[in-house]
């Protein structure tokens, strides 16, 4: 796993990229569209990231009020 998570975040960027420009090679109006998904998976992720931290900030800030009431 140590490794391959750098390998992930490099060549993930890449291939999108690259299948970005083979789009735009075959058919110029598709980039366009995949692009345009791109950015809402992007979103969707940033959304989801989002909740989660705060869903974990209320679960312990939970943990600590019960404990230190204890």
């Amino acid at each position: 796993m140590k490794i391959a998570k750098p390998i992930l975040l490099v060549s993930t960027p890449i291939g999108v990229i690259g299948g970005l420009h083979e789009a735009w090679r075959l058919a110029g109006g598709l980039v366009v569209i995949m692009a345009m998904m791109v950015i809402l998976m992007a979103v969707a992720v940033i959304g989801l990231v989002r909740v989660a931290r705060s869903e974990q900030r209320v679960v312990r800030a939970a943990g600590k009020a019960s404990h230190a009431g204890s």
